[in-house]
This record gives structure tokens, C-alpha cells and sequence, in this order.
């Protein structure tokens, strides 16, 4: 290719306000690790035969800064909403942290106690992964005793609440036993013509005693749990719990640090609803409808890490988690904030408890049904969100896993909002459209942040080819060189064919740090020779 060079086009795609739109990054932003060391450009070495003198301009970075739209506080119900925003003052801490944290705590609360029905066979279940990324020093640990102590109050009451039955059941069963195993006693040593008749007295005890099974305490909340544990405590509390924490200790415990190795069945079937069966020779456990929640507040680094994990998306355990990664707020705090009002606080409390204890003894899951509004709304949000999906092309093909579960997702949280709008009944009738508008604007928040956070665990093959390109360019020395000679040197395991080289090549390109040009014919016959790539001269000069 010759003539002008490529115009730097780099538009990063991003998701605001539910438009998936082109942005141009800065050239030169502050955290690009693509151009920082560059030195002062150098004219370009001498040229191969047939290669234009080129006039390079600054590349456009690979990656810009993605567009990461605030939390959309407004669209919660009135009790949340005005205590996620009198967290965010009085911690001066972004409202993504609070927000996120109370669709966690609304789902801990539903989990496991009601489905929303959307359309024909599919169910959704009303339980949520969560996980909000910020640097050290935001006072995530203040946040999350904040937003999670109703629910420590919740499942006091219930284990208050439970004791009574508790104590009778644990009388009830060891009288059942001794009955039993007395009449078992009598019908040993009775005299054979009275031997059957008790006998049969005997095994009818015995098996009204073993049907009696004494009720655990209700436990609502885990953290640093093993799966083992994990999968133990959702068998004894009917198939729910949740994982809180404001650390990221969960991933490397998913990852294998007690086990060596990775062990996620149960945080992949317990976020779907799949039947759970554990047969070993140490327990078995049976849990027909797990219901799982995660919420978690972790440092960007994590997200860094767990992208890394071999297994973590190719098995869809990233693709489950509703991500945040928001701007954080130290260095321009407010000293002096306004205290959460003591009305707003004990609102919260109150209705979070409610809620929680309205559902907790639900065995077969309240089911929620959407009004036809409602789910045309949502139909006409997968309607948008489907092309995006595509492999090649799509603006969220590289993330597919996790955006094929965004209409699901969407659809859990109508449900969690419409059930803290209508505390205590909220079954009893069904979503709005409204409500559904309020979900829909979340799934888009949501999707603008999990894009910025794929690029941080480098989900996109092709930008991760791209800078392997850089780094072999830069590490060869290389000004102008064959895309033979280029793919030799590169991984196997990354670039498999040449034709897996040349969607890196063309993003490279478009962003200015190479061009393609045909060398000259050196002679009359044979084939014209294969187009060779010119590199950015500042390539060589760069720390990456």
C-alpha cells in the first residue's frame, strides 16, 4: 500500500447511555504503557527497495481510556437509592461501590426465594455476581459494613427465630431414637411367635426416626470459604448463600490455594441454577436449585490476576460476574461530609431485614412474572445487544461470553428492583415496564464497565497479538521486515498461522505503528514480490 500514511483512526468502542459509540482516545494519554518511553521521533533509516520516505505521526494507543459512565444511582428504589447516595458523601467514596454492594445484598436477600419468569421455558433466578475494582485507601471495608450489616441483623433474627424449633426437633429425633432402638432391643430378645409383630414395630420406629431431620441455623453470609464449604453451607441452608467480601481472597481459593488446583462447579452452577451432586466418599450432597451471591470489592490488580487463571473464562466463571470499575475519588475527598441521615440509615436497615425475612422460609422460589411492556422492552434490548455479540466485527464479540448473559442478567435485576419497590408483595405482581427501563440502564452501565475491565485482564486476541507484533519489532531491532521473518519469531500458541497475524497487523496499522508497502520488482519475470511491513522508527526506543 502506498501513498498518505493511514489517518491514526484507533476510535476505542465504548457503551454510554446504551449507545455504542466511537470515541477517539488522546494520543498521548497519561497511562498509555503502548507509547510512554517513546523518545524523540528519528528520521527513518534507509528504505528497502520500493518503500516511500514516510513522515510518521504519533500513534493512537491501542487501547484508549474506555468511557466508564457513574453508577445510575437514580434508577433504584427510593430507600436504596438515598442510602447508596449518603454512603457515597459521608465515605466519599464513588457511588459505584455502594450501588453495586446493594444489588449484591438485594440478591442475598432474594436468592434462593423467587425466580423471575421472563418468556415460554426461561427462568432466571434472582441472584447476582458482583465485583467492583478500586485502589487501596477508598474505604471498601467501611462501605461494605455499611451496606451488609442488615443482613448480619437479618440472619440474627433468624437463628433467633429458628432456635425453638431447633431444640424441639433435636428432642423430638433423640426420643424417636431411643424408641426405636428400644423396640429394636425388645423385638431381639422376645420369644419367636411375638418376634415379627415387633419386629415390624421396630422398623416402623426406626424409620420415624430417621425421617426426622433437625434444622441447621440459618446462615446467610460466607467469606473465605472453600468450595467444599461453600457447596456444604448452600446443601444445609436449601440451596442459598452468599459470598461477601471487600477482598479478592474468593478467586484465589476458586484458583487452588487449599486444593492446588482450580475447583468452580460451584460457583458456575451455582450462578445458573443447575443441579448440584456431589458423591464422595466422604459426603454427598444434593442441591437441585443452588443460588449463589457474590459480592466482592477488590484492587484493579485482582482483575489483572484472575484474567490470567487458566480456566477462569474459558469455563464462563468471568462471564458471570457484573463488573465496576469505577474512578476513584482519593486526592479529592471532602474532609468535612454529611453524616448519613439517622431516617435514611434505619430505612434501609428495616427494609433490607424485611425483605429478607418475608422470603426466608419460601421452599418453592416465589415466581415473578414481567408484564407484556416489560418484556418487549427487554426483547427490543437483546434485539440491540445480539449483532454486537458476532465473532468478527461485533462490538462486544471479544467479550461474547459475558454479553450473552447480559439479558439474563438484566432480567435478575428487574426482579431485584422490583421487589424492593413492593417490600413484602412484590410476587404478587409483575414487573413494569418501567422497572424493566431502570434494569435495561444498569445491563448498559454494566457493559460500558466490564469493556474496560476485559481490557485489563486482555480478553481481545487480536490488541494481545498487536503488542507481541511491538514487542517482537522493538526486541528484533527490526525497521522494515518480511511477515514471514515477523511470524517465525512470534508463539505458536498466540499466533498460530500467518492468517491469525494479519487482523494484528491491520490494527497496528490503522493506529500508525506500521505500514505495508510493495517492494519495487527487482526483475521482469516471476512473481512480484510480498508486501513488506515498515515499522514505526520510535518502536525501537520504547520500554515495551
Amino acid at each position: 500500500m502506498t501513498g498518505q500514511p493511514p489517518a491514526p483512526v484507533g476510535a476505542e468502542e465504548v457503551v454510554a447511555g446504551g449507545v455504542l459509540s466511537a470515541v477517539r482516545p488522546d494520543p498521548h494519554p497519561d497511562d498509555s504503557p503502548l507509547w510512554a518511553g517513546f523518545s524523540t521521533l528519528e528520521p527513518p533509516p534507509e528504505t528497502e527497495p520500493g518503500a516511500e520516505a514516510w513522515v510518521w505521526e504519533d500513534p493512537v494507543p491501542l487501547t484508549g481510556t474506555r468511557v466508564r459512565p457513574p453508577f445510575p444511582v437514580h434508577v433504584l428504589p427510593g430507600w436504596v437509592r438515598d442510602f447508596v447516595t449518603a454512603v457515597a458523601e459521608e465515605t466519599q467514596t464513588p457511588a459505584d461501590l455502594a450501588g453495586s454492594l446493594a444489588l449484591a445484598v438485594l440478591a442475598t436477600a432474594a436468592g434462593g426465594r423467587s425466580v423471575v419468569h421472563v418468556r415460554g421455558a426461561w427462568r432466571e433466578p434472582t441472584n447476582l455476581y458482583t465485583v467492583v475494582a478500586l485502589p487501596p485507601a477508598n474505604r471498601k471495608s467501611a462501605v461494605f459494613s455499611l451496606l451488609t450489616n442488615p443482613l448480619y441483623e437479618a440472619e440474627k433474627q433468624l437463628k433467633t427465630a429458628m432456635k425453638p424449633v431447633i431444640v424441639e426437633s433435636e428432642v423430638t429425633a433423640r426420643l424417636a431414637r431411643e424408641a426405636a432402638d428400644r423396640a429394636a432391643a425388645k423385638a431381639a430378645s422376645a420369644e419367636a411367635g411375638k418376634r415379627d409383630e415387633l419386629v415390624a414395630t421396630a422398623v416402623g420406629l426406626a424409620q420415624t426416626a430417621e425421617a426426622l431431620t433437625v434444622p441447621v441455623d440459618p446462615v446467610l453470609l460466607a467469606d473465605d470459604s472453600t468450595p467444599e464449604t461453600v457447596t456444604s453451607l448452600m446443601a444445609e441452608q436449601g440451596g442459598r448463600l452468599s459470598v461477601m467480601s471487600a477482598e479478592g481472597g474468593i478467586f484465589d481459593i476458586i484458583a487452588g490455594r487449599y486444593s492446588g488446583a482450580p475447583n468452580m462447579e460451584v460457583f458456575l452452577k451455582g450462578h445458573a441454577g443447575d443441579r448440584l451432586r456431589v458423591n464422595r466418599q466422604t459426603r454427598r450432597e444434593y442441591i437441585d436449585a443452588p443460588a449463589l451471591t457474590i459480592g466482592l470489592a477488590v484492587q484493579p490488580e485482582v482483575l489483572r490476576e484472575i484474567g490470567k487463571v487458566k480456566g477462569f473464562d474459558g469455563r464462563g466463571l468471568l462471564a458471570r460476574f457484573l463488573y465496576a470499575l469505577p474512578v476513584s475519588r482519593v486526592g479529592e475527598r471532602k474532609i468535612l461530609t454529611d453524616p448519613i441521615p439517622e431516617r435514611t440509615a434505619a430505612a434501609y436497615a428495616s427494609n433490607v431485614i424485611d425483605l429478607t425475612l418475608s422470603l426466608a422460609e419460601w421452599t418453592d422460589p416465589a415466581v415473578i412474572q414481567l408484564t407484556p411492556e416489560a418484556d418487549a422492552a427487554l426483547i427490543a434490548f437483546q434485539e440491540r445487544v445480539e449483532p454486537q455479540l458476532k465473532t468478527r466485527g461485533g462490538k462486544l464479540g471479544h467479550i461474547a461470553n459475558w454479553a450473552g448473559k447480559l439479558a439474563g442478567a438484566t432480567a435478575r435485576m428487574a426482579a431485584l428492583l422490583h421487589l424492593a419497590d413492593h417490600l413484602g408483595n412484590g410476587y404478587t405482581r409483575p414487573v413494569t415496564e418501567a422497572t424493566m427501563a431502570a434494569a435495561i440502564e444498569l445491563g448498559e452501565y454494566y457493559t460500558a464497565h466490564a469493556l474496560a475491565v476485559f481490557d485489563v485482564m486482555g480478553a481481545d486476541p487480536v490488541i494481545g497479538r498487536a503488542r507481541s507484533v511491538l514487542d517482537a519489532l522493538r526486541d528484533q531491532a527490526w525497521d522494515d521486515v518480511s511477515r514471514r521473518d515477523l511470524f517465525t519469531v512470534l508463539s505458536r500458541t498466540e499466533v498460530p498461522t500467518i492468517a491469525d497475524l494479519e487482523p494484528a497487523l491491520a490494527l497496528l496499522e490503522d493506529h500508525g505503528y506500521l505500514r505495508t508497502y510493495q517492494p519495487e520488482r527487482t526483475g521482469k519475470r516471476g512473481r512480484p514480490p510480498a508486501p513488506r511491513i515498515q515499522a514505526h522508527p520510535g518502536i525501537r526506543h520504547s520500554d515495551r
